[in-house]
């Protein structure tokens, strides 16, 4: 016989009636078919917001109390006295089209062609974290302790035993159930895998199945939308990008230069050379597992990541060929400084797809490109002047441009980004006029600084430009809002939301 605690009433009139649970409705009764996976369906007017799953999840993976690959949030909505809210129970969506499959450089997610089950293997994991910016849920969760990501796998190894994964287990009201879904059928039509305070399916074709309260209001929204902090800075990545960049608009200006039939000194790429190879030798230190960091070319197939690093590896080859021929004085240096051009432009290039993608809406446009590339504009003619490579005329007619046309590509960005109705759009907006206001401001002035000194001191206009650059890079991290599932009102402090 069930077991039935008394009822308790609870402000979304939802009378909470604790019953041993019928295990045939919480999980399927056979394997699937051919064209058929597991998926999670969540009853949004079952959850009462205990978190007795996060709890269980945690436990039955051995992970620390912060770190939660199933989360708890909160969605309200109407107008005082008539208000509702809801909890929101979400993991892994085990989609169809994983973000985080697709961008993995070392091919560490596959998709189990048995279950549908989307598996990560903390082996293969070099703790790059590229994952965590694809996915458009917050998902993948990466642990600091281990150097590597993790996330919620259904409880696989319970499930080919016949067991209800552990989150499954946990709920007392049986709102979190395990049941079948055709593959082919849900892409076709996926919109019970939409709710409030959720990505849109459509990201990458999440399989969730949500039933939403039968009184629902139609107005209802996260809660958590105004509660918005800079976000983590990846400093290592901050120096590579833009010292990457410099250097690739440096011997983009060499070209340039030999192209108008100018000689270069036999030391002029010297400096510039350094730099990138300083740069590409501390890259591996934004990794978890640095050790590892020769599988990170493995997927080059699929991963923006992986073309980077093939990208800027032909780039530092071409300019060590370049500076060589230009010191040994060889007759086609004219060539081979076109070969580091190209290879400059496809490693920037990468270097900014690599943060175009569905879940930070902000990095997601052609500015991120534009960006990317003026940078390289606005350096690289600017340690050609500082290192006395060339007076020339059009060496500082280029500097000034770029200037110019990256003011501009942030002013036209800013505008985007504050007349979006989109809230991963415009809170960045916010961000930069509220917190990050002062850094702001200091970016705009170090390129005017930059502008100014130009002609009468470049080492000084370089320097200036770099620490604009700099900066600008650390707005970039720090500014971005992504998508991810709705959490709560209050988030204990030290939790990751």
């Amino acid at each position: 016989m069930p077991v039935e605690l008394p009822l308790l009433q609870y402000p979304h009139d939802h009378q909470f009636t604790l019953l041993v649970k019928d295990p045939a409705k919480l999980m399927p009764t056979r394997a699937p078919n051919p064209g058929e996976q597991y998926r999670f369906h969540f009853d949004m007017g079952a959850c009462i917001g205990c978190k007795c799953c996060v709890v269980a999840c945690n436990e039955q993976n051995g992970n620390p109390a912060h770190l939660n690959w199933r989360r708890v949030g909160e969605i309200e909505g109407g107008v005082y006295p008539e208000t509702q809210r809801w909890h929101m129970s979400m993991g892994c969506n085990h989609c169809l089209e994983p973000s985080c499959m697709t961008g993995c450089p070392v091919e560490a997610y596959t998709k189990d062609t048995a279950t549908g089950i989307v598996l990560h293997s903390a082996d293969t994991c070099i703790g790059c974290q590229y994952c965590t910016w694809n996915c458009s849920y917050g998902v993948p969760q990466y642990n600091e302790d281990r150097g590597v990501v993790g996330k919620c796998d259904m409880c696989h190894g319970r499930l080919t035993t016949g067991q209800a994964p552990a989150c499954v287990n946990a709920c007392p009201e049986g709102a979190i159930m395990i049941e079948l879904v055709d593959m082919l059928a849900w892409s076709r039509d996926h919109a019970l895998g939409d709710a409030p305070g959720m990505p849109s399916s459509d990201d990458s074709l999440s399989t969730t199945r949500v039933t939403m309260p039968a009184k629902a209001m139609p107005e209802l929204g996260r809660v958590d939308v105004a509660r918005v902090q800079p976000q983590h800075v990846h400093l290592s990545l901050v120096f590579l990008l833009v010292l990457t960049q410099l250097s690739a608009g440096a011997f983009a200006t060499f070209a340039l230069l030999e192209l108008l039939g100018q000689q270069l000194s036999p030391l002029s790429a010297i400096l510039p050379l350094t730099i990138a190879m300083i740069a590409l030798a501390a890259a591996p230190m934004h990794l978890g597992r640095p050790i590892h960091a020769y599988r990170a070319i493995k997927n080059w197939k699929r991963s923006w990541l992986s073309r980077e690093i093939l990208g800027l590896s032909i780039f530092a080859g071409a300019a060590t060929a370049y500076a060589g021929a230009l010191y040994l004085n060889l007759p086609f240096t004219k060539l081979l400084s076109l070969g580091a051009l190209a290879a400059g432009c496809l490693g920037v290039l990468c270097s900014a797809r690599i943060y175009m993608v569905k879940a930070r809406p902000s990095w997601n446009s052609n500015f991120t490109i534009s960006d990317f590339f003026l940078t390289a504009a606005m350096l690289g003619p600017r340690i050609v002047l500082m290192a006395g490579a060339s007076d020339s005329a059009f060496v500082y007619a280029f500097a000034v441009a770029a200037s110019v046309l990256q003011a501009v590509n942030h002013l036209l960005k800013d505008h985007w980004l504050r007349s979006s109705e989109m809230y991963e759009l415009s809170l960045p907006a916010g961000l930069l006029r509220g917190p990050l206001f002062n850094p702001s401001y200091a970016r705009y002035s170090l390129w005017m600084l930059a502008l100014i000194t130009l002609r009468y001191s470049p080492a000084a206009s370089f320097l200036c430009a770099l620490a604009a650059e700099m900066l600008s890079r650390w707005l970039f991290f720090a500014s971005v809002v992504p998508k991810t599932v709705a959490s709560t009102f209050l988030t204990p402090r030290g939790a990751h939301g």
